[in-house]
C-alpha cells in the first residue's frame, strides 16, 4: 500500500513553441523534422538523398546516425557516473564537455520520420488534456481525513486522496527547490541508475528534453538530511492517523524500504507498475497518447490529480501509473494494515525471488515476519495464516476449472490431440 504525499508543485510554461493547425498545437521540431505521413504530400523527401540506405527503415537507420550516439552518450554517462561534473542542458553536450549552444543544429527540413519525431513530440506535447473532464464514474474519491477505524471498516481497498492532513506539516510549509538545495544541495541522492548531489540533479531537472525525465526516488531521505518523522514539534512530517498501523513495524529496524523521497521535473514519473512485496506506492507520454482513451472506458479504471498538500492512497495490488503536470516534491511510504497481512504473507512466501528492500543478509523475509509477528499479535498471525490458506485454495479451485471442467476434456500445455509423451 502507497501514500504518496505531494508536499510542493508549482505551475510552469511549456517547453515547446507550437504550430498551430486547426485546433490541434503541434510541436515545432528544433531540426524542421515532420511525421511521416507529411511525406505524401510534399514535393520533396530529403531522404531520397541518402542513396542505397533510403531503402532501409528509420528504425535501422536510426541505428547510425547522431541520435544513436546522443542514445549512446546518455547510456555511457548513466554507467559513469563519476564522470558527469556538470550537466550542460542535454546528454550529448555533457558527454562531449561543449555548451549546449555549441551542438551543430543541421536543417533537416523536408525530412519526414515518425522515428525521429516521436520522441520529440513525446517530450513537448501538452499533458492538460489528459487530466481535463475526468467523467464522475472514474473520479477518484477526495475526502478530508480519516480515522483508523473508518479506513479499516471502509476504505482499505479503495484509492482516495486526502485533502487536509498534510498542511499542517512543516516540510509543507518550508520545502521548495530553493530551500532544499540551500540545505542539502551537496547529498548525493538516487535518482534511478545514478547517484547525484541535489545540485546536479535539480540542474538537470530544470533543463532537460528528455522523453522519460530521470526520477529522483531515495530511500534513505531521512537519514541524509536529518529528518525527524512524527508529530512532534521539530518534526518535518508525520503520518496520517489512517496510515498508523503498519504490520512490518514489528520488524524493527530489519524491515524493507519503506518511505522515499521524489523529486521530479514536468513529464517525470513511474509507468504501470504494483509496489512491491505486496505493498501499496513504453514511455508515460506514449502510454497516455496511445492507450489513455481507452483504459478510461475501461470498468474499474480510476483517475484524478493530486495537488499540493494532499495524499494518495494506492490499494496493494493495483496497477498504477504516475506523472508529474509540475515540477514536483513528495514522499511516499508503503505499510502493511490488517486488512491485507494475507496478501502481505502470500507474496513474501510465495514469491520470494520479487520481494525487495530487505537487507541482503535477511534470506527468508517470509520466516522472519512470522516469527516477529507472532511474538507480538499471536492471534493476529493465526487469523493471517487462516486467510492465506483460503486464498491459496480459492486459487487452487480456479486453477482446476480451467484445466480440468466438469465432463470436458480440458486444457493443457502439450499439442492438440497428442497425448503426455515426451516428444522426440
Amino acid at each position: 500500500m502507497i501514500a504518496g504525499k505531494h508536499i510542493k508543485r508549482r505551475r510552469e510554461r511549456a517547453i515547446a513553441s507550437p504550430e498551430r493547425r486547426g485546433s490541434t498545437l503541434v510541436p515545432t521540431h528544433p531540426l524542421h523534422i515532420k511525421p511521416l505521413g507529411n511525406a505524401f504530400t510534399a514535393k520533396e523527401n530529403i531522404k531520397g538523398r541518402a542513396g542505397s540506405f533510403a531503402l532501409l527503415p528509420d528504425e535501422m537507420l536510426v541505428q547510425l546516425d547522431g541520435k544513436r550516439f546522443k542514445a549512446l552518450a546518455k547510456l555511457f554517462l548513466l554507467r559513469s557516473r563519476a564522470l558527469i561534473s556538470e550537466w550542460r542542458g542535454s546528454w550529448l553536450s555533457t558527454a562531449l564537455g561543449i555548451p549546449k549552444q555549441s551542438l551543430s543544429q543541421l536543417s533537416c527540413k523536408n525530412l519526414f520520420s515518425d522515428v525521429l519525431y516521436r520522441p520529440f513530440f513525446c517530450s513537448t506535447t501538452t499533458l492538460e488534456p489528459y487530466t481535463n473532464s475526468i467523467p464522475p464514474v472514474n473520479a477518484i474519491p477526495r475526502l478530508c481525513d480519516l480515522t483508523l477505524e473508518e479506513f479499516a471498516n471502509a476504505w482499505t481497498d479503495k484509492p482516495f486522496m486526502l485533502t487536509d492532513p498534510v498542511r499542517s506539516w512543516q516540510a509543507f510549509k518550508e520545502w521548495s527547490t530553493e530551500s532544499l538545495l540551500e540545505k542539502y544541495g551537496r547529498i548525493n541522492f538516487q535518482a534511478e541508475t545514478v547517484n547525484w548531489p541535489l545540485k546536479k540533479y535539480v540542474d538537470y531537472m530544470r533543463d532537460n528534453h528528455d522523453e522519460s525525465p530521470l526520477y529522483l526516488f531515495d530511500h534513505s531521505f531521512v537519514e541524509k538530511m536529518g529528518l525527524k518523522v512524527g508529530n512532534g514539534e521539530d518534526c518535518q512530517y508525520c503520518i496520517p492517523a489512517c496510515f498508523e498501523e503498519d504490520l512490518f513495524d514489528v520488524l524493527r529496524n530489519q524491515r524493507p524500504d519503506r518511505r522515499w523521497l521524489i523529486v521530479g521535473p514536468k513529464r517525470s514519473g513511474s509507468s504501470f507498475h504494483k509496489d512491491p512485496n505486496a505493498t501499496s506506492p513504453l514511455s508515460i507520454v506514449e502510454w497516455l497518447l496511445e492507450f489513455h482513451a481507452e483504459a478510461r472506458k475501461t470498468p474499474g479504471c480510476m483517475e484524478g490529480v493530486c495537488e499540493a498538500g494532499e495524499v494518495l492512497h494506492v490499494p496493494s495490488g493495483w496497477w498504477h501509473l504516475v506523472v508529474n503536470l509540475e515540477p514536483s516534491i513528495a514522499v511516499t511510504q508503503n505499510f502493511v494494515p490488517r486488512n491485507h497481512l494475507a496478501s502481505a504473507l502470500a507474496f513474501l512466501k510465495d514469491k520470494p525471488e520479487q520481494v525487495s528492500g530487505f537487507k541482503s543478509d535477511i534470506k527468508d523475509p517470509y520466516a522472519l515476519f512470522t516469527e516477529m509477528l507472532g511474538a507480538k499479535h499471536t492471534d493476529l498471525l493465526k487469523e493471517g495464516l487462516a486467510k492465506l490458506e483460503e486464498l491459496q485454495a480459492n486459487k487452487k479451485r480456479k486453477w482446476d476449472d480451467v484445466v480440468k471442467a466438469d465432463g470436458e476434456e480440458g486444457f493443457g500445455f502439450g499439442f492438440g490431440g497428442m497425448d503426455d509423451e515426451e516428444l522426440p
